[in-house]
């Protein structure tokens, strides 16, 4: 089955401390699910809907982000994550990305993510790494 526009994947998810602004930014940050967190759990689940259909040595990265973080979640209480692919051109795959906690939706976006060739992508690296 190819990859095509209505493809979703969710992941849930509950906010240890780890995950909050207070953790990664300071004391003077409130104890809630960060920015920065929500938009990684958004990329994992829009990375995660696509495996299924990768063959072997292929991954994804993300590319872009376009996400509002509409409103806090406190630690312990639980985030549902999804991701909707929009369009797909080639190596590119766009989705419409989403999360409700359990009162109401807390953000919202789109994210862009390219299917690469993991071998290919090492290399280009280690030769990187030699500038």
């Amino acid at each position: 089955m190819p990859i095509e526009p209505g493809l979703t994947h969710e992941l849930t998810f509950t906010v240890q401390e780890s995950d909050t602004a207070r953790f990664s930014g300071g004391e003077t940050l409130p104890p809630v699910l960060s920015t920065p967190r929500l938009i990684g759990l958004m990329e994992r689940t829009a990375h995660q809907a696509l495996l299924p259909f990768l063959p072997a040595g292929q991954t994804t990265v993300g590319s872009r982000v376009n996400i509002s973080h509409l409103a806090a979640t406190p630690v312990g209480m639980r985030v549902r994550f999804r991701a909707e692919v929009t369009a797909v051109d080639g190596r590119r795959v766009t989705f419409k990305v989403e999360a409700w906690d359990a009162l109401e939706k807390v953000g919202e976006g789109e994210h862009e993510r390219f299917i690469i060739d993991e071998a290919r992508f090492a290399k280009r690296l280690a030769e990187k790494r030699t500038l």
